[in-house]
C-alpha cells in the first residue's frame, strides 16, 4: 500500500530559506510542498485554498507575523498542524506559539532528517519539540510560573524505575532519542519506548514537560 502523501505549505519571508526547506522536504517520497507564503496573511489564505496537513510557519514575517497567523489558522483551518520555525533567540515567542496550539517548534538550522521527521510527526498528530532547543525552552519555563515545584516533581519522578529516571534525566539535558541511546548503550527504538512509557507515567503531553519535571526533580 502506498503511503499517504503529506501536503505541506512553507511560510517564511526569506526566499532562500523557503527554497532550502522545499529541497529537503521534496527529497522525501511521502511529502509534497503544495505552496509557499512570504507572510502570515498569505499563509492563512493558502491554508484555506490548499488544505495542507502541515504548515511550516516562521515567526518573524511582514504583513502578519507568525503568531498572529497561527491564531488565524486555529480559527480558519484548525485541521492544519503548524510547526513553528524559530531560532534560539525567540524562546518567549516559542512558548507563546505552543500555548496557542502550535504542533511544535523546529530550529531553522535543524538537520534535514530532523526537518522531515518533524513534518511526519506533526502530520501524525504528535507534538514535535526540537531536541536541540528543548534545554533552552525548559530554562525559560523553569524561570516562570509554569515551573513545577521541586517537591511535587520528585514525588512524581519517584514512581519511575531507575532506568526510566536515567532516560528522563537525559531528556532534561535536551538529548534526542539517538543521543540518549548512545549515552545509555541502547538502541534508538528502545529509548523511544522508554520515553513513551515515561510520558504516560508522568502524565506529560510532550518531551518539554517531561524535561521540565526532570529539572525540577533535580535529575
Amino acid at each position: 500500500m502506498t503511503a499517504e502523501v503529506i501536503r505541506v505549505v512553507i511560510a517564511d519571508d526569506e526566499p532562500l530559506i523557503r527554497a532550502g526547506i522545499r529541497m529537503i522536504l521534496t527529497s522525501a517520497p511521502d511529502i509534497e510542498v503544495v505552496a509557499e507564503a512570504a507572510n502570515g496573511r498569505e499563509a492563512v489564505e493558502l491554508a484555506r485554498s490548499h488544505a495542507p496537513a502541515v504548515m511550516l510557519l516562521d515567526i518573524q514575517m511582514p504583513v502578519m507575523d507568525g503568531l498572529t497567523a497561527l491564531a488565524e489558522l486555529r480559527r480558519a483551518a484548525p485541521e492544519v498542524r503548524a510547526l513553528i520555525l524559530t531560532t534560539f533567540g525567540e524562546k518567549e515567542n516559542v512558548l507563546r506559539a505552543l500555548g496557542q496550539g502550535g504542533a511544535g517548534f523546529l530550529l531553522k538550522d535543524s538537520a534535514p532528517g530532523e526537518l522531515i521527521g518533524a513534518v511526519r510527526a506533526a502530520a501524525a498528530g504528535d507534538a514535535y519539540l526540537s531536541p536541540g532547543a528543548t534545554r533552552h525552552v525548559v530554562d525559560q519555563l523553569a524561570s516562570g510560573k509554569a515551573a513545577v515545584r521541586g517537591e511535587e516533581a520528585r514525588r512524581r519522578v519517584a514512581e519511575l524505575s531507575e532506568r526510566e529516571r536515567g532516560v528522563l534525566a537525559l531528556l532534561g539535558e535536551g538529548l534526542s532519542n539517538a543521543e540518549a541511546g548512545r549515552r545509555l548503550h541502547m538502541s534508538e527504538a528502545t529509548v523511544k519506548t522508554y520515553v513513551s512509557r515515561i510520558l504516560a507515567k508522568l502524565g506529560c503531553e510532550n518531551r518539554v514537560q517531561a524535561a521540565l519535571l526532570a529539572r525540577d526533580a533535580g535529575l
